[in-house]
C-alpha cells in the first residue's frame, strides 16, 4: 500500500477530474487556449463530456465514445496549422497535470497513451 495521497485513473470520477483539471491549465494557456477557443470554438458543454468519455474508453475500456480524433483534427488544421510545439506543449501540461494530482498504474497508461496520440497526430497532420 503507497503512502501516496493521490489517486490513480482507474474510476470515471477519477478521469473526469482528471480532464477538468487538464482543460483548466490548457484553457488558461497563452499558447493552446486560443487553439481551443478561437479557432476550433469549443463549447465546454458539449465538449468536456466527449474528451471524458474518450479517456475513459482508452484508460478504461468503456464503449461510449465513437468520434474519429483524427480528422477532427484535420479540420482543425486546415482553419489553423497545428505544429509540433503545440502537441509538445499539450503533452508537457497533460503529464505535468498528471504528475501534480495522480499516480499509479492507469496513470502511467494515460501518459503512455498521451505520448503516443501527440505523436500519431504529428505524423497524420505531417507535420
Amino acid at each position: 500500500m503507497s503512502d501516496d495521497p493521490r489517486p490513480d485513473l482507474n474510476c470515471r470520477e477519477n478521469v473526469e477530474r482528471f480532464v477538468d483539471c487538464f482543460y483548466q491549465r490548457l484553457l488558461a494557456d497563452e499558447q493552446l487556449a486560443p487553439i481551443f477557443l478561437d479557432v476550433a470554438r469549443i463549447d465546454l458543454q458539449v465538449h468536456l463530456p466527449l474528451i471524458k468519455s474518450y479517456w475513459c474508453k482508452l484508460l478504461l475500456g468503456e464503449n461510449a465514445y465513437r468520434r474519429h480524433t483524427m480528422n477532427i483534427h484535420r479540420q482543425l488544421h486546415a482553419r489553423r496549422s497545428l505544429g509540433s510545439a503545440d502537441f509538445e506543449r499539450w503533452l508537457n501540461l497533460f503529464c505535468d497535470t498528471l504528475d501534480r494530482s495522480f499516480t499509479g498504474p492507469y496513470s502511467q497508461k494515460a501518459r503512455r497513451i498521451a505520448g503516443a496520440i501527440a505523436a500519431n497526430m504529428q505524423q497524420g497532420l505531417s507535420i
